[in-house]
């Protein structure tokens, strides 16, 4: 189990790095600096729960209780990368204004995730 979320950890923080590298390359000055703060939100938080991910792996490796949470945490911030960026990095792009009613999804997976880490170190 640990050794999936290393790995998606790992795919998360370069896609953030790459996509950021992308915005701050590609995007700026040419698309709206609403839709470019928007951009970079998603990035931020891609980044953020990559590192997420990867402490869900690291624990997983050294906890003995609670990884029935810990593998369900991971999972939520893995679904949460996925509502919550990619919807807002669909919305920079498109201006498409019906995306942004998918980002609040990822965003509680996200609180979710957390919780559900909390609860599994709890277990130690």
């Amino acid at each position: 189990m640990a050794r999936i979320f290393i790995i998606l950890g790992s795919i998360n923080l370069f896609l953030s790095v790459a996509l950021g590298a992308f915005g701050a390359h590609g995007l700026e000055g040419r698309i709206a600096e609403r839709l470019f703060e928007v951009y970079k939100t998603g990035v931020h938080y891609h980044m953020v729960h990559g590192l997420g991910l990867l402490a869900v792996g690291v624990f997983g490796e050294r906890l003995t209780a609670g990884m029935e949470q810990l593998r369900l945490a991971g999972w939520f911030l893995q679904a949460g990368i996925l509502f919550f960026s990619f919807s807002l990095y669909a919305l920079a792009l498109t201006n498409i204004g019906w995306l942004g009613a998918i980002t609040p999804i990822g965003g509680v997976c996200f609180l979710i995730g957390w919780i559900f880490l909390a609860v599994a170190a709890a277990k130690k």
